[in-house]
């Protein structure tokens, strides 16, 4: 890949617990995953994104780190996270780890020192208050399941902030010791084989947390000295931040001077795509799409977004109205325990989709011909299901299903074993969705995926280059787009309704010999006239218009 890989990647996220056991613990670990590159390679993903692998508690899926510079013991050793990077490389797919830097766990031998003594060496390297703060019930990340910001702690006598859960004091980022620790962290991987990371809850990490003060202000230069040391240890490493804000802040994160050089983050989720995507699905009405595509925040040249439809955590409505958030949840999430914290959904994509075939090609096709990098959830390539009957965000993280049976080909260990339950029940259990029986099916979801990105990496334009909503007559439901750039032209045509449509293009300059390559499998293009179009329900159709020098 070029020097701008991130802008041409394919990148999948998993959770290495979950993906492959290696040796019948009933824990996935880092040499199953080694195990499954080849699989990878075939569905054709360049770059994988790995949620936690540190030493932790496990009381938030590993999102509460003990070592930053250790792998679990359940999940491997350093050597074997070497050895998985050496053989993705080998197979062009780059590693990308979680940076969860807000905050550690309560265990972490950090916390222990700073609450155990006033004196010890890291007492400021988290955030205390004498006195108990006035706002220590403000700022909840997660309503229901948390109810403060600041807990007194029993040992230090003192309050401690966390945003997110208890068990998880924020590390003091107006601290420079903090800082020149992470700085330490961040090279340790990237030296072991790492090409960059996925910042965790990046705004708190910058936010700079007093008592009575909330929110605080935000200190950037964090990400500008990030970015000075990930590109001097490594000059093709990239940040990722996770960072859903308002569009005006969005520059902020990738550019320390508005319209500047990309000097900050190389990538940023693009948060308010995904609740555009599910809006539009919801009401079968492009307008949405439209809206966004018009008006997208501007990104310095060189910086991307990360698009995705669902990720490890929630689908996130929170930037949706009152009224675009009741659509979306009657369509999605019908029942009270289909959704979570007052703003999301725990669903995987296939069974909000009712399992349609033609809406989960459709909702896909979407996703990769919008700007930006996309990504993409494990197990989101068979169809996978979500499991309600656990807690949380958890009914979205079960293992991988790569076979029928009880165990599904993740782990021998026996079911009672597991890190987690194999969804065994109902449509969406191992024994019907898996990769074993969708490999010999030339038909199935996951050989769609394969062509999908397969096409996608003949598409670099998609990537890199200039979108733009195309202005001819269509129905709501339709959306009509395209991207330009010196690798080539493409337009893209998609109906969000179920039922078929008639376009006609006779206003679009379609170039001396477009050519499909591309469409749904019930796609029938008109003859006589290449202007004249008809897409069926949830159909959609990818059109070159010429190709680049």
């Amino acid at each position: 890949m070029s020097e701008r890989w991130y802008k041409e990647a394919v990148v999948y996220c998993l959770d290495v617990d979950i993906y492959q056991d290696s040796n019948g613990d009933g824990w996935g670990d880092l040499a199953g995953l080694t195990s499954r590159l080849d699989y990878l390679a075939r569905l054709g993903v360049t770059c994988l994104w790995l949620n936690p692998i540190h030493p932790s508690p496990q009381r938030d899926s590993g999102y509460d780190i003990s070592d930053y510079y250790g792998v679990d013991p359940r999940l491997g050793t350093l050597g074997d996270f070497v050895e998985l990077a050496l053989q993705a490389r080998a197979r062009g797919i780059r590693l990308l780890l979680d940076l969860v830097v807000n905050h550690t766990s309560d265990q972490h031998p950090w916390f222990q020192s700073a609450r155990s003594d006033p004196q010890s060496p890291y007492r400021d390297w988290y955030v205390w208050s004498r006195d108990e703060p006035a706002d220590r019930r403000q700022g909840i990340v997660f309503p229901g399941e948390q109810t403060e910001t600041w807990t007194c702690d029993a040992v230090a006598k003192q309050w401690y902030f966390h945003r997110f859960y208890d068990f998880q004091p924020d590390l003091n980022w107006s601290n420079p010791a903090v800082r020149a620790e992470i700085k330490k962290v961040m090279a340790f991987w990237l030296q072991l084989g790492a090409s960059g990371f996925r910042i965790d809850a990046a705004p708190f990490v910058l936010e700079q947390v007093s008592p009575d003060v909330d929110p605080g202000p935000l200190d950037f230069t964090i990400l500008n000295d990030w970015r000075q040391d990930v590109q001097w240890h490594s000059a093709d490493a990239v940040l990722l931040c996770e960072a859903n804000v308002a569009r005006e802040d969005v520059a902020s994160y990738c550019a320390a001077v508005a319209d500047g050089p990309n000097d900050r983050a190389h990538m940023m989720f693009a948060f308010d795509l995904n609740a555009k995507l599910w809006l539009a699905l919801a009401r079968s009405d492009a307008e949405p799409l439209v809206e966004y595509l018009g008006d997208m925040p501007r990104m310095p040249a060189m910086a991307q977004w990360a698009t995705f439809l669902r990720n490890h955590d929630e689908l996130d409505l929170s930037k949706l109205t009152q009224e675009q958030r009741h659509d979306v949840m009657a369509a999605f999430a019908p029942k009270p325990d289909m959704r979570i914290y007052n703003r999301g959904i725990r669903r995987r994509l296939a069974p909000m989709l009712a399992g349609e075939r033609r809406r989960i090609e459709l909702a896909y096709s979407l996703q990769f011909t919008m700007p930006g990098t996309p990504v993409l959830r494990y197990g989101e390539e068979l169809g996978m299901g979500e499991n309600l009957r656990l807690d949380g965000r958890e009914s979205i993280r079960t293992p991988m299903q790569w076979e029928g049976g009880p165990s599904a080909g993740f782990s021998t260990a026996p079911p009672a074993k597991l890190v987690r339950p194999v969804l065994n029940r109902g449509t969406y259990a191992a024994g019907k969705v898996n990769v074993r029986t969708q490999s010999r099916d030339p038909e199935s979801l996951l050989r769609w995926f394969q062509q999908l990105i397969d096409v996608l990496r003949e598409c670099p334009e998609i990537g890199v280059g200039t979108p733009d909503v195309v202005d001819v007559p269509v129905p709501r439901s339709v959306l009509v787009h395209r991207f330009d750039a010196p690798e080539g032209a493409i337009l893209l045509l998609h109906n969000l309704a179920d039922s078929p449509v008639s376009l006609d293009l006779g206003s679009v300059d379609l170039g001396r010999d477009p050519h499909e390559v591309f469409a749904d499998s019930e796609y029938s293009p008109v003859t006589g006239d290449r202007s004249k179009v008809a897409l069926g329900a949830y159909g959609y159709r990818w059109l070159r218009l010429r190709r680049g020098s």
